[in-house]
């Protein structure tokens, strides 16, 4: 019976059904590798024709956007890119976070479209007649691109972050902060002026170190690279040991940490990026601190994150943290 079955359904049918599944299987993937390639974080596709690509232009693009990221231990690229042909610009492509579209055009400009197809979304457009039009196109406008992509980025980074009542009371009663920071992240130690949250991983671990130190230890004289080490090293000979007797955390001794100047909720505020390391022992990792200047309170509050995954790029890692010190929130 099922020979007749199969018989009368006919050979074509059957390979008319196999390929309808195939074809289900196929779409199915194909919308899968999509939203998996969407959802990551630094990315950049760039949408440029393989002549400009594959010279000045793109060397100028793989230059300004694949650059090494300050304050990591090893080199990793501040995005990663990914390039198609013009052709493709339509269809596929148009749900990606981060978008470039570079090309010739009678006109040059410059343009930045919002939420197009999905939400975030950057793209933009930068058009020239022609190599040195759009080589100056590149060197007016990526500093606001990257500061675009910067900013979408943590955005995204900050709302994946869960909030943590009984660690935000922690906060609230210490220093009178609200900071939303994941369940996955314990409190591993509670003293007078620090508490410090701890994420283990199966290859290290992430941190998250709130304290408050007297203003006069930040902003004694000019140096304040040298001031910002001195406070971090002094907190990590009373509280961050490593495994050896005499083994405590401090700032890198090779190269000094990258310093910018802030605002952050409204106070003025350092950030300092750089390579932490265990003296008498092997481990290190990067670490990113936020010395903000509270004069109401006479203190300089101190956000820092640090990572130890010896086997992992760390780039997200970073993202993720820098993602969790910018949640802070005053109590009224």
């Amino acid at each position: 019976m099922a020979d007749s079955k199969l018989h009368k359904f006919g050979l074509s049918g059957l390979l008319k059904a196999l390929f309808f599944c195939a074809a289900v299987v196929f779409s199915g993937c194909v919308k899968n590798d999509k939203s998996v390639r969407q959802s990551l974080p630094n990315h950049l596709t760039v949408i440029i024709d393989d002549p400009l690509w594959n010279g000045q232009v793109g060397d100028s693009i793989r230059k300004k956007f694949a650059s090494p990221i300050v304050g990591l231990p090893q080199e990793e690229p501040m995005l990663s890119i990914t390039q198609y042909p013009l052709r493709l610009m339509e269809g596929y492509m148009s749900n990606d976070r981060n978008i470039l579209v570079v090309k010739n055009d009678e006109k040059p400009y410059f343009r930045v479209e919002h939420n197009q197809h999905t939400n975030p979304q950057n793209v933009m457009y930068l058009a020239g007649r022609s190599v040195p039009e759009l080589l100056d196109g590149l060197q007016k406008h990526t500093a606001q691109m990257l500061d675009i992509i910067r900013r979408t980025e943590l955005d995204v980074a900050t709302r994946q972050v869960d909030s943590a009542q009984v660690e935000r009371e922690v906060l609230k009663d210490s220093f009178g902060i609200a900071m939303r920071i994941p369940q996955a992240y314990k409190q591993a130690l509670k003293a007078d002026n620090l508490v410090w949250f701890k994420k283990d991983m199966v290859t290290g671990n992430m941190n998250v170190l709130v304290y408050q130190v007297p203003m006069h230890c930040l902003e004694r004289g000019t140096n304040i690279i040298g001031n910002i080490t001195r406070m971090r090293d002094s907190v990590g000979a009373l509280y961050i040991h490593g495994r050896e007797a005499e083994s405590r955390m401090i700032t890198e001794k090779a190269f000094a940490p990258y310093l910018s100047r802030q605002t952050i909720s409204g106070l003025k505020a350092y950030e300092t990026r750089g390579i932490w390391e265990l003296t008498n022992d092997y481990m290190s990792g990067p670490f990113i601190n936020l010395s903000m200047v509270d004069k109401d309170k006479n203190r300089i509050l101190v956000l820092e994150g640090f990572c130890y995954a010896p086997s992992q790029e760390k780039r997200e890692l970073m993202l993720e943290l820098e993602a969790i010190l910018r949640t802070i929130a005053f109590e009224p």
